[in-house]
């Protein structure tokens, strides 16, 4: 099985993108987030991109560098989040914006990546989620009809891949990671460790390798979004002396 591991990710990843297209990004907030394929995204200068991510960031880093660089069109995501520009260009219409409930916009890349063209839920009618849409009677209750999600790139983090493609995430940092894997027509994973096929207990893959199309080794030191910290017990035991 020849190796998908490439140690200069960037060519491949610049060569396949283009103005105006749709890209699924893993992470929440700064967990899990691909920081390194991000950056080559930035780098190319692309524009008029349709990103599809829980959120995008914070100020200055993960996907809020795209936004920065003016290179995003339009978003699809569930949370404003913690960047402040994101908020600002939302507020001023100069972003378009559709609002996806969490649950629905996993739903929706999972679908993608499943060949499933659409689904109904129960999530959002009744609310402005559901305008325009298509809803159902099922059993008695209304259900609105939500497309799936393909991305033409999907750019994922994981903590481990082998060179066939085959991911395993650690722990939170997984998020929305194996749905936007899925989703991709491509599918560009960075990983903190690499490892030789049967490395990885087949039990405990999380995204098989025939999503994946390139994997290459992560660089970029994991952030921090929020630092939270508590007093060491030894701290605590000398203030109450």
């Amino acid at each position: 099985m020849s190796s998908k591991v490439l140690d200069d990710i960037a060519p491949a990843l610049t060569e396949n993108l283009r103005d105006g297209m749709t890209l699924a990004v893993g992470g929440f907030g700064l967990c899990g987030i691909p920081t390194d394929l991000i950056k080559v995204v930035r780098d190319s200068g692309v524009k008029d991109l349709t990103i599809v991510s829980n959120n995008l960031g914070i100020d200055g880093k993960g996907l809020g560098l795209l936004l920065e660089n003016n290179q995003i069109r339009k978003v699809l995501a569930s949370y404003v989040g913690e960047n402040n520009r994101f908020m600002q260009q939302f507020i001023s219409g100069e972003l378009d914006v559709e609002f996806v409930p969490q649950g629905t916009l996993a739903e929706r890349m999972r679908a993608g990546g499943s060949g499933i063209p659409a689904f109904y839920t129960a999530t959002g009618v009744g609310t402005e989620v559901a305008e325009g849409k298509p809803t159902a009677n099922f059993d008695g209750r209304t259900y609105v009809l939500e497309r799936a999600i393909l991305a033409d790139i999907a750019l994922v983090h994981a903590h481990t891949a082998d060179t066939a493609g085959n991911l395993v995430y650690r722990r939170t940092a997984r998020n929305f990671n194996p749905v936007v894997a899925m989703c991709g027509e491509i599918t560009f994973v960075q990983a903190e460790s690499i490892v030789q096929p049967g490395m990885i207990d087949p039990d405990i893959v999380h995204t098989p390798g025939v999503y994946v199309t390139h994997v290459t080794r992560a660089v970029s030191p994991t952030e921090i979004e929020q630092r939270t910290v508590r007093p060491s017990p030894a701290a605590a035991d000398q203030k109450e002396v």
